[in-house]
């Protein structure tokens, strides 16, 4: 996706820094499908006989813990005796990555449980690049795939063909890179405040930005299924 920049001219520093941003999101979508089906049955490994909508509940629980802690702990560096804003910023540049990787884990993983196709790359992108951009993510969709009506996420990235798809994800990414390029440098400061004050701030961040796409995920597939598809994970699938 590195021909997603922003249209006309740009420093040289701020187009390299966004199309690294948009290959960190590349990479964190390429998670394999059985780490996505592993997830879900991790998920259901304390009942068994979890309905989807309780293993929805325990997935956004599970999400949302993981990325608060991911914030605080590299927020907390910078008040660690010997860390210098250096390291907590190097620090930090991982833990972006890990965002992205726990946010399109979790994404996904509500795709496959709502049955929605989530092998081909392109339909990936919308799916996480959707959630995360919230409403100007779902508006876009629409508009762009000429579909109305609710949840998306099941209506449009399930039916909307791959060169449509295409479209839509070049949008997307501009977006993408102008709402979280900014956002993650505010918190990336944030974070390496000393005192112990950037755990704070990063945790905090982190957990706002959490709600936020538990919330677009489920405006962009509804109410869980009653029943499991067909292709859900059986719980013997987990290893120890």
């Amino acid at each position: 996706m590195t021909d997603d920049t922003l249209d006309g001219a740009v420093p040289a520093d701020d187009a390299e820094s966004d199309s690294k941003a948009l290959a960190l999101l590349d990479k964190a979508i390429a998670l394999p499908t059985p780490l996505i089906r592993k997830n879900i049955a991790r998920a259901r490994q304390r009942n068994p006989e979890a309905s989807p909508a309780q293993v929805i509940a325990s997935l956004e629980k599970m999400y949302v813990s993981a990325l608060t802690g991911s914030g605080a702990a590299v927020g907390g560096t910078a008040a660690a005796p010997g860390v210098g804003t250096g390291v907590a910023l190097a620090l930090t540049a991982g833990e972006v990555l890990t965002s992205f990787q726990a946010t399109a884990l979790y994404a996904l993983s509500i795709a496959e449980i709502h049955g929605v196709p989530i092998d081909e790359l392109e339909r990936r992108r919308t799916i996480v690049m959707g959630i995360m951009l919230g409403g100007s993510g779902s508006g876009t969709i629409a508009k762009i795939s000429e579909r109305t009506g609710q949840h998306w996420g099941r209506q449009v990235a399930a039916k909307v063909p791959a060169e449509t798809l295409k479209q839509i994800n070049k949008v997307l990414g501009k977006n993408f890179v102008t709402r979280y390029g900014t956002k993650q440098g505010i918190i990336v400061l944030g974070r390496v405040a000393p005192f112990g004050i950037g755990a704070v701030i990063g945790g905090g961040a982190n957990a706002a930005m959490a709600a936020l796409t538990v919330k677009a995920s489920r405006r962009a597939f509804g109410p869980a299924p009653a029943e499991w598809p067909d292709q859900a994970p059986s719980i013997p699938e987990l290893e120890s």
